[in-house]
């Protein structure tokens, strides 16, 4: 269920009853926003959803059910985020970017959404859409450069910078980033035999195929 969100006046409590705030003196919905957040008028968000410390969350944002935004996020106009994200401190989401359910974002990493930004030129009709399916895992301190595509339930190591499209399930670390490797729906390390892997902890299998890897 979407709620969209009124401006909070500021002399409100954070909290009416737990697990909801007031966002107006007639109006209750059901997810949690702290008092040091802002929610602008037009935001969607979804129900069980809470939003820390300093954060900001601009109109036109689309955020799912059961997500976590740590402190001082931001979450910018035209932006989608998907159910049960969890994106923990100082992450930015910028217009263009699209985090399908599940995704995590480490804190600190980062997004972009222009090639060749300018100070003194604008942009806005440049922007490139960077879209990170379901289930993909992001470390701290990592960056997603603009225009590509993070897969199903890849992860990128700390640090790392994206430069190109990642396939599903790829474990990806370094400047550039680079695969070393694939892993399970579970984050766990695969080792592939004769182009087969079977995880260790919970039993799912893999196959390789033209350069990616499927579940079976």
């Amino acid at each position: 269920m979407w709620y969209v969100a009124g401006r909070r006046p500021p002399a409100l409590p954070c909290t009416a009853r737990p697990g909801l705030i007031t966002l107006s003196r007639r109006h209750m919905v059901e997810y949690f926003v702290h008092e040091s957040a802002f929610v602008d008028d037009g935001a969607r968000i979804g129900a069980g959803t809470k939003i820390w410390h300093c954060s900001h969350v601009m109109p036109g944002a689309e955020i799912g059910e059961r997500c976590n935004l740590g402190q001082n996020v931001v979450v910018m106009p035209g932006t989608r985020i998907g159910n049960n994200v969890k994106i923990q401190n100082n992450v930015s989401i910028y217009e263009g970017v699209e985090l399908e359910d599940d995704v995590f974002c480490g804190p600190s990493c980062v997004f972009t959404n222009v090639i060749n930004p300018r100070s003194h030129i604008p942009r806005k009709s440049e922007y490139r859409r960077t879209l990170v399916r379901r289930g993909a895992s992001i470390g701290a301190n990592a960056t997603v450069l603009c225009g590509f595509t993070i897969g199903e339930y890849a992860f990128i190591g700390a640090g790392a910078v994206v430069t190109a499209d990642v396939p599903a399930y790829a474990l990806m670390v370094g400047v550039p980033a680079r695969r070393v490797g694939w892993i399970c729906y579970c984050g766990d390390r695969l080792r592939l035999t004769d182009q087969v892997a079977r995880c260790r902890s919970c039993d799912r299998t893999y196959r390789e195929t033209d350069g990616g890897l499927v579940s079976d």
